[in-house]
This record gives C-alpha cells, structure tokens and sequence, in this order.
C-alpha cells in the first residue's frame, strides 16, 4: 500500500515538474526540437571566421534529452527522483513527435534467478513507460523489451558493477 502511494506521489510530481518547465508555445507534431545551445564553430584553418552551428539535442551533454539511461536501486522498479528530469524530457519529445518511437530496455544485476531479473528489468522498463504515458506519450510509440541480466555494462561482481547494471536503455528507434 506504500509502496502505491509512493508511485501516486511520483506520478503527480512528474506531471508537476513536467508542467512547470512548459511557458513556451507548443509546436506542432513533427517538427524539429529546439536547439539547446548555438555553439560557434570556427572554419577555415586559422581564418577566425565563425558560424553559428546548432547543437544536436540528443548529443547535447546540456540537453537531458542526451541522457537515456535511468539506474535503479537493488531490487527495486521505481524511478529515482534524480531521474525524473531525464523521463519527463523524452516523454515531452515523444508526446509532441507523433512519429518518434523508443525501446525500453530493462536490466537487472546478477544477482538472483534468471527468471526474476527478467520480471525484475521488466517491471523497471513498464514504471519509465507509465511515466511517459501519464505524460501524453501514445502506447503504440513505445516498446518494453526485458533483458534481465543478460546484457551486463559492468563486469566486476561488486556493488560498483551492479549499480551500473540495473538500468532502463531509453533506444530511439525513430526520431
């Protein structure tokens, strides 16, 4: 029952911040994010011409839409707060590209049977897809693929290993 109102209160407050950040105009379904950052590029050797050139948002280390791994506690499927920023700007890119589709692959750590890292990466990857649903996200554009610990990033067996490995992928398959 706790553990039901924690999510309740998480849901809320993802709304909430993913609300509070939306002043601008909404674009229309399709079209282009806006670019985070103009970053001035310098062309010809040793001319000292610049252009304006802009910044990718998906390769902007600025831009949480850069970000598209969620870590997880032992044992556990709900997003951390930390995480909420990163989930609520995917789910804002998604909900305004009709187009765009994501993956999201769940893992889990070793530790345990197969079977429940499977369960287990699953019920992780389904709590950032409510999340992104809760938000305007259409179901048809994303997917939940369940990997439990068979696609490990970290390969030491040690606490520093497994907080790597318990994690949701964020896979644009189409932006």
């Amino acid at each position: 029952m706790m553990k039901n109102r924690f999510l309740v209160f998480m849901l809320a407050l993802g709304l909430v911040a993913g609300c509070a950040g939306q002043k601008q105009a909404t674009k229309p379904a399709g079209t282009q994010p806006p670019a985070a950052t103009n970053a001035p590029t310098t062309s010809g050797a040793g001319q000292g011409q610049t252009t304006s050139q802009a910044l990718d948002p998906f390769e902007d280390p600025a831009n949480p839409l850069s970000k598209r791994v969620i870590y997880f506690n032992y044992n556990s499927d709900e997003v951390k707060p930390e995480y909420l920023d990163i989930v609520n700007a995917h789910a804002r890119y998604l909900a305004s590209h009709g187009s765009a589709r994501v993956r999201l692959e769940g893992h889990a750590d070793e530790r345990g049977s197969r079977e429940y890292n499977v369960a287990l990466s699953e019920r992780r990857a389904v709590s950032v897809k409510r999340l992104m649903l809760f938000q305007g996200v259409g179901p048809d554009q994303i997917t939940v693929v369940a990997y439990g610990e068979e696609r490990p990033v970290a390969l030491c067996h040690d606490e520093s290993c497994w907080s790597k490995n318990r994690r949701v992928e964020i896979v644009y398959e189409a932006r």
